[in-house]
Parts: C-alpha cells; sequence; structure tokens
C-alpha cells in the first residue's frame, strides 16, 4: 500500500523523481477466498472497499484469456493490501500443487504488505487443510485475524479496519518512514539499496496499538534516555512473556520518530524459528530486496548506511542463534540502533538490559475504589474490562474483589487482560474465586497470537526453548512456594544438574527473577509459572519425591537456624525466614499430609522465636492440635511441644482450668525428656497463667518462676533466663515493689545486650519503660519506650510496635500531647484488629493514662485524633511517635498539661512471651 509522497518544497535537495500518485491510481486491496462458497461476502467486501475509494482487485473482475493461476498472481503482484476470506473450504489444488490457490495466495503475499484476515463462525469446522491454514495466520503477527458471522458485521469490519489501516500508514509517511508505495514493476531495489525511482525501501511501520499504555512511564523514561541521550545502540526488554515487552516497544517506537530521522522498522520474529532466516526478516521488514549479486548482510548494510536509524526486533527469544547478525550490523553501520524484545538476555558487549516487570499492584487489602484505580494493574484490568462490558466501574462493592483479582496475577499485563475477558460474565467477585480454584475463563481475544492465548500457553513457548536440563531444573523449583535461595535450589536439584548454570540461564529467560537480599541471592518466580512447572513435575511422576525433598531440606535447616534466633544474628535471620516463610507452610503441609508428627513438632519448635515475632503463633497452634488430635503415637518431647504450643499462647483468653493442666503436663514431659530449657519454658508461661486469672496468684507465679531461673541457668540458656527476669519483675510490679521490678528488668537488660538479643532487649526495655513511669522519670521512661518501638520496627514485630505505641500513648498522656495520645492510640488498636493481637486488660496500663483526658473538655479533640490514627499505617505510626514535633503534632495542649492518673501497680503492661503485651 502507497499514500502519495509529499515533495520536498523549498528545501534546496534534490532526491530523485518525486513520486506522484495520480487521481486514477487507486490503492488496490486484492481480495483473497473461495469464490461459490463466499459469494455473498465478496460482494460485500467489494461495496466496503469501493465505498473507502479504493480498488478492490477481485478475480471475477479481471481478464480471462490468462490462465488462473497467472491471473491471481499477478493481481497480487500489483496490490498493496491483502485481504483474506475463509469459511470451510480450503480450495482446489492444481495438478503438480501441492497446495491450493487460497494458500498460495497467502504465501505469496509479500512481508510488507498489510494482511487483515476475516473468518466465517458458524460453529461448522473448517477442512483440515484449511485448519491448518488458518493456525499459520493466527501465529503470523504482521496479519490481523478477526471473525464474523453475518454479512452485515463482516462489511462494518472490512470499512472500520481500511480506515485504521490507511490512518497508520499516513501517519507513518508523515512522520519520515520510508515510502510504502511499489517503486519499480517488481518492487525490488537497486545496487545501493534504494528503489529504482530512487526513494528509500519499503519498511513494516511500527504498529498502530488499539489501547493506551498504563503504568510504564518510567520505563519509557529509561529507555527513551538510554537511546537518545546516551546513544545505547543495542537496548534489549527483557522480562517474562505476557509482562507487556512488545506493547512497550511499541509505544517507544511510535516515539522516537524525531530522534531517528531515517526511520523506525518494526521486525516481527514470532513465526521465525531458524536465526539464519532473522537477516532475511530485516531485509523484508526494511523492504530490502535479496538480488543474489552479493551477500543479504552485505545488501543490508549498504541499504542502512548513512542513515540514523532504528529496528524494532520483536520476539528475539526463539532466535538467539542469530546475536552476530545484530552486533555485525551495528558494527558496519553506525547510525543504527536495535530495541530487541526477548525473553532472554543476549548477553553481548554493549548490550543495555532493562528487564520489565508486572504493573504495580494496589498497596493495601483495603481501598476505596479511587484509591485502588491509582495502581496501574487495575487501571489495565478495568481497561480492558470495559472492552467487553461498557459499563464496568469499580465501586465500593467490588474494590476488594477488583484488587483482588490484580493480586491474584501478580500484576501481569496478559494475565490481566486474559481475565478481563471475562467480566462481561463473572462478576469480580465470581471471577476471583474461579482463579483461586484455577478453572477456566472466557476464551481471550480473538486477534491474539495462539501463543498468547492463555498463560500457559505463553509460559509453554519460553519452555520450548530451554534444554532438557534447563527444563528439568525448572520443574523441579516448581515445588517452591514464594521464593529460594541457590543453597535451597541445590538441594532439590539433586545430583547430575548444573544448578548455578541453568538457574543463570533461566533467569535470562525470564522465567525466574532474581533479587540481592544482602549478600545473598533470592530468586522467585511467577505464580503461573510456578504451576506450570508443578504440573510437569507431576506429569513425570516427580512430584512427592522433590516435596519429600523440599521438606526435608527446611526441616534441616531449622538446626541450623534455631541458634541464631537467639542472639546478635537474630534480626538477620528473621528477614530471611520471612523470605522463606511460604515454604515453611509448604513443608508443614507436607509433613501434615504425612502425619509425620515427630518431624512436625521438631521444626515448629526449633523455630519458636520466629512464629512469635513473625505473629504466627496462631497458625502454629493449628498445627500442633492437628498433632494432638490425631491419636498418633509420638514422642513424649512431641506432646510437650504440642502443648506448651497450644496452650502457652492461650492464657489470656482460655479457661484457667484448661490451661495449666496442659502447660504442667508440658513441662513433665520436657522434663522426662530431659530438656531443661523447654521445661523451665513450659514453668514461664504456668507463672503468666496464674497472673492471667481473674485472682492473680503471685505466690505460685513466683515459685515457678524461680524453679524456670534454676533450671535455665543450669543449662546456660541466657534466652530463657531474660524472659523468666522480665516476668519476675512482673511479680513484683503486681505486688507494688517497683524498684525490685525495676532491679529484675536491669538485670534481664544487661544480660540480652550481652548476647545481642534483640527480641529480649525490647522486652526488657518496654518494661523498664513502665517501671521508670511508675516512679515518676517520665524522660527515662520515654526513652525506653522509644528504643524498644524502634526495635520493633526494625524487625517489622507487630506486637512489639503495638505495645511500644501504647507506651508513648501513656507518655503523650502524661504530658498533655492530646493529638499525639488520640493518633498513637487510634493506631496501634487498628493494628491490633487487623493483625489478630490480644490485650490483656490485666496488662493494659495505657488506658488509665487516657482516662483523664476522656473525663475533659479534651474529649473530643482526643477523640477526632484517635480516629484520624485508625487510618495511619504501623511504620507512619512508629514515625510520628518517634518524632511527633516533626509531623505537624502538637507536643502539648494549650491548657497546660491533662492531670496525670494515679498510677495503680495492680494494672500494668509488662510483655514477655507470646499472647502477652510486649
Amino acid at each position: 500500500m502507497s499514500v502519495p509522497a509529499r515533495p520536498d518544497v523549498g528545501s534546496g535537495v534534490h532526491r530523485g523523481p518525486v513520486f506522484i500518485r495520480t487521481p486514477d491510481q487507486l490503492l488496490r486491496v486484492f481480495v483473497s477466498s473461495t469464490l461459490r462458497e463466499l459469494a455473498e461476502e465478496r460482494k460485500a467486501v467489494r461495496t466496503a472497499v469501493e465505498r473507502m475509494r479504493l480498488a478492490p482487485v477481485m478475480f471475477e473482475l479481471g481478464a480471462r484469456p490468462h490462465p488462473p493461476r497467472d491471473l491471481y498472481r499477478a493481481y497480487l503482484h500489483r496490490s498493496e493490501i491483502f485481504l483474506g476470506l475463509y469459511w470451510q473450504r480450503y480450495g482446489w489444488i492444481a495438478p503438480d500443487e501441492t497446495v491450493s490457490g487460497l494458500e498460495d495466495e497467502y504465501n505469496l503475499a509479500p512481508p510488507t504488505m498489510p494482511r487483515l484476515i476475516y473468518i466465517k463462525d458458524t460453529g461448522e469446522a473448517p477442512e483440515p487443510r484449511l485448519v491448518a491454514l488458518l493456525q499459520r495466520i493466527k501465529n503470523d503477527d504482521r496479519a490481523s485475524y478477526k471473525t464474523f458471522e453475518t454479512v452485515d458485521e463482516l462489511r462494518e469490519l472490512v470499512e472500520a479496519d481500511l480506515a485504521t489501516l490507511l490512518a497508520d500508514r499516513f501517519d507513518a509517511a508523515g512522520a519520515g518512514l520510508a515510502s510504502l508505495g511499489d517503486a519499480s514493476p517488481d518492487g525490488g531495489l537497486a545496487g545501493d539499496g534504494r528503489h529504482a525511482d530512487g526513494r528509500e525501501p519499503a519498511s513494516i511501520p511500527v504498529p498502530t496499538p488499539l489501547t493506551a499504555l498504563i503504568g510504564r512511564e518510567k520505563e519509557l523514561d529509561a529507555i527513551t534516555a538510554l537511546l537518545t541521550h546516551e546513544r545505547a545502540r543495542l537496548v534489549t526488554l527483557t522480562g517474562p512473556g505476557g509482562i507487556g515487552k512488545s506493547r512497550l516497544a511499541i509505544e517507544l517506537g511510535r516515539s522516537m520518530r524525531e530522534a531517528f530521522p531515517d526511520g523506525v522498522t518494526f521486525v516481527p520474529l514470532a513465526a521465525v524459528t531458524d536465526p539464519a532466516l532473522v537477516p532475511t526478516a530485516i531485509a523484508g521488514a526494511l523492504g530490502v530486496r535479496d538480488t543474489g549479486a552479493e551477500s543479504l548482510m552485505d545488501t543490508l548494510v549498504t541499504a542502512l548506511q548513512n542513515r540514523t536509524s532504528l529496528i524494532i526486533a520483536d520476539n528475539f527469544e526463539q532466535v538467539m542463534g542469530a546475536t552476530p547478525t545484530l552486533t555485525a550490523l551495528l558494527s558496519a553501520v553506525p547510525g543504527l540502533s536495535f530495541l530487541v524484545t526477548s525473553r532472554a538476555v543476549l548477553r553481548v558487549l554493549g548490550e543495555h538490559t532493562i528487564r520489565i516487570g508486572p504493573l504495580h499492584l494496589p498497596v493495601e487489602a483495603r481501598l476505596s475504589p479511587a484509591a485502588a484505580l491509582e495502581s496501574p494493574s487495575v487501571q489495565l484490568f478495568v481497561q480492558r474490562a470495559r472492552s467487553v462490558k461498557p459499563d464496568f466501574e469499580v465501586t465500593a462493592e467490588n474494590v476488594a474483589a477488583v484488587t483482588g483479582v490484580c493480586r491474584h496475577l501478580e500484576g501481569v499485563p496478559l494475565a490481566l487482560e486474559l481475565a478481563a475477558a471475562s467480566i462481561r460474565l463473572l462478576p469480580p467477585a465470581a471471577l476471583l474465586e474461579r482463579l483461586r480454584q484455577h478453572r477456566p475463563l472466557v476464551a481471550a481475544a480473538r486477534d491474539l497470537p495462539t501463543r498468547q492465548r492463555t498463560i500457559q500457553d505463553t509460559i509453554e513457548w519460553s519452555v520450548k526453548l530451554l534444554t532438557d536440563q534447563e527444563a528439568a531444573l525448572l520443574s523441579r523449583l516448581g515445588v517452591f512456594s514464594g521464593g529460594f535461595s541457590l543453597d535451597a535450589a541445590e538441594a532439590i536439584a539433586g545430583d547430575g544438574i548444573d544448578v548455578l548454570e541453568n538457574l543463570g540461564t533461566l533467569v535470562d529467560s525470564s522465567l525466574i527473577q532474581q533479587q540481592d537480599r544482602g549478600d545473598d541471592a533470592h530468586f522467585t518466580m511467577l505464580v503461573s509459572v510456578q504451576e506450570f512447572a508443578r504440573r510437569a513435575l507431576a506429569d513425570a511422576g516427580l512430584l512427592e519425591v522433590i516435596r519429600e525433598t523440599h521438606a526435608r531440606y527446611y526441616t534441616d535447616r531449622s538446626a541450623v537456624l534455631e541458634g541464631r534466633l537467639k542472639g546478635r544474628h537474630q534480626g538477620e535471620t528473621v528477614l530471611a525466614l520471612i523470605d522463606e516463610q511460604d515454604n515453611l507452610r509448604a513443608a508443614v503441609e507436607f509433613l501434615i499430609e504425612r502425619r509425620e508428627w515427630d518431624r512436625l513438632a521438631t521444626l515448629a519448635w526449633r523455630y519458636y522465636v520466629y512464629w512469635w515475632v513473625g505473629g504466627l503463633l496462631g497458625e502454629i497452634r493449628g498445627w500442633m492440635e492437628d498433632l494432638l488430635d490425631s491419636d498418633d503415637v509420638v514422642t513424649e518431647r512431641s506432646r510437650a511441644i504440642a502443648l506448651y504450643l497450644t496452650r502457652a499462647i492461650t492464657f489470656w483468653q482460655e479457661p484457667h482450668e484448661w490451661v495449666v493442666p496442659g502447660l504442667t503436663e508440658s513441662a513433665e514431659l520436657f522434663h522426662a525428656s530431659r530438656d531443661p530449657s523447654g521445661e523451665a519454658l513450659a514453668r514461664t508461661s504456668i507463672a503468666l497463667a496464674h497472673l492471667a486469672g481473674s485472682t492473680p496468684d503471685t505466690d505460685r507465679a513466683d515459685d515457678e518462676l524461680e524453679n524456670a531461673l534454676t533450671l535455665f541457668r543450669s543449662v546456660d540458656d541466657v534466652w530463657g533466663e531474660t524472659l523468666a527476669l522480665v516476668t519476675l519483675g512482673r511479680v513484683a510490679m503486681l505486688e507494688g515493689k517497683v524498684q525490685r521490678a525495676l532491679n529484675r528488668f536491669e538485670e534481664s537488660l544487661t544480660l540480652a545486650h550481652r548476647q545481642e538479643d534483640t527480641l529480649s532487649e525490647t522486652i526488657a526495655e518496654h518494661h523498664l519503660g513502665w517501671a521508670f513511669l511508675m516512679l515518676g522519670d517520665v524522660d527515662r521512661a520515654s526513652t525506653q519506650f522509644e528504643q524498644s518501638l524502634t526495635a520493633s520496627s526494625l524487625t517489622a514485630h507487630a506486637e512489639g510496635i503495638a505495645y511500644g505505641l501504647e507506651g508513648l500513648v501513656a507518655i503523650a498522656a502524661t504530658t498533655g500531647a492530646i493529638d499525639t495520645a488520640g493518633l498513637l492510640l487510634g493506631a496501634a488498636e487498628a493494628l491490633r484488629e487487623r493483625t489478630g493481637l490480644y490485650n490483656a486488660p490485666t496488662f493494659s496500663f495505657h488506658q488509665q493514662m487516657i482516662a483523664p483526658i476522656l473525663a475533659s473538655e479534651a474529649a473530643a479533640a482526643f477523640s477526632h485524633a484517635r480516629r484520624e490514627g485508625r487510618g495511619l499505617t504501623a511504620s507512619a505510626a512508629a514515625a510520628i511517635a518517634l518524632d511527633p514535633g516533626n509531623h505537624g503534632i502538637d507536643v502539648a495542649t494549650p491548657g497546660g498539661t491533662v492531670a496525670t492518673a494515679t498510677v495503680s501497680t495492680k494494672a500494668h503492661s509488662t510483655p514477655t512471651l507470646p499472647g502477652t503485651p510486649e
């Protein structure tokens, strides 16, 4: 197809003969179809073409003296647009021919010729050879592929598509791209790469996107800067299938016309599987003809010399062997640049790699519709949903489901588009449930390439490019839930697989993502890739074997990490286990399925500190209840662990008569198992249970704690000793012996400092805060609460943060900072509600400090700030608590301080063990 060329008026530059299209030279649309089967449709197409003031080129309109094959070939050669109509029949195969005229016409269409394909869909199966042809057409990214049911629908489609195509070509010509007209009788180029009339070769323009690009502003700016300001000549956009590399490259290409005045050419490579054919594909896209007079590479160099141009090589991953073609052209043509999209990096000198990741997801779980629509992933989902359901809106009723869909699909653009196609039939909540159940959705858009009709098709496309070893490793990695380390990958891979080399290839191929975590590498895969890999593992009959290897790795690893959870490495170990949390759950699930209760109890006990800091003790309780309810034979120590983990975290809520006997049996079983630390921990919890009753029994609690302290010291368990000392201090506070309590807390803090145990330090500092406050030393109390809150924030310990905020509520209330007190209290309450944390009334000391405020004239202001505080995140609340002056918060009320509550030593907040204040 060509458009009128514009003369160079007043430029003073002679560019050779000017190509001028006269009024009689209409653009020609070649119509290919079986004649009788689609007679009515051919009439409709002819009408549509003529309404657009174009010339239909149809077999029945031509001269007859020539053989049919020569006739349609001549027509096709002189046409600018190919329009194919298909229904059921493949067409007649002439003698001595291997394909029908129908397929021959498609094969003969030049690579640069736009192709509009329309399939009549009546639910009847086409002939097998037509099915094969249609499948090939579907895989050809150069063709626009649509279905229709009625003649009227076809007429409307053809008119609309021709209008879009003409607008696109006119836009391309106006932007300075190569002219698209036929240059000479054979459409070829002269030896210098130009047409016989002196015009530049016709190139494939950058496709016109049908939708707006969403959420890629940073990537666009970064890549534009690389190609223009930094003059990078080889930029590779890499990422997993469906992540939007091609769409981003198209947007870049259309914005690069000023930077590359001699042309931006789009080279689709999805249908090319032989690297040797890449030069041919580039030549075809540029309109460069292979005359055979010299090598095609030399012809390309000649055609591209003295030009500043950009070639977009799309879907390069399956022709990686053609990388030398790109580097050779770059070396020979100084003004040439390549923008490559590929699921794998090229790994050549001078390559600049930009990894394209998923779209940003909604940050919070509960959002308003307006806030949700700030997320690019939600924006894309809504845009695509409206294409099938124009009245679709995000509302207060469906916002949770919409954001849930986006999170489930991890912000992968193709996945969001495929899911949005189902909105016509499925409301967001039903769609989300169907996704969680891995049930099929509505068919994808018909104009998508076959490899992108489902996410699984997209992944399979990538996996086919792997070696056997790489594919085997990928399937084994499917056993992981969430991320994994290199050590974990090597444990799962077993012998015979070079993990380092093959894992590197999987990262390069964008099937695995790598993230640096300090000095270690952490690897992740999209859920869709993980599901594909796991299914491949199951198909190979290896799933259960690898699950056992996975569970054994994490069970064995717990023996190494148990000691590191108590001491100077605690913080980094907790953060490492946060990365492995999903894998720990997967290992536990496997052990429960196999009823391997002793291994489960060992794993749970070794990671006890992590479950506590991570706020996961409720989950652990459920596992241990499964153990106790199983009636299977387990060791005494396993039963002791299960009893402890089901009782020690519930003594604030459960009846005293149920908790104390269970903890007592746990202590006795630990004693029988010769585990002094376990027995001591159980006795410490028995003491807390006696303090939690309606009438605290301080004498029995004190006896249990003295026994526990002796046991901890007998095995040099400093971590346990710090807990016992803090709890002894709590008993002293209940008895009104504040100075004695202070001494116990300071002794505990000294031991914690010596061991460099962050959790123990946090607990001791928090208790010291209350002791100092009871003694009237507000400044020292504030310092201890701040240190406790800071340490809890660094390890994201939700319970410690809640108690730290409440300690500083008491400080703010005491000093008359009404707004600060209200904000922090609201934030602490919301944090407890969101995380399910329990606040024991017996130890809720800060409530006494706000009582005078609620009874004063400042109650309204306090309540208003309290409501605002509920909207703060934990980190934001902690920042205000630690530096209220820098957040616009009044540090004192205009009227001075509020009357300070009388501090009762019968009610205070003193955390030490799970389920208690911290």
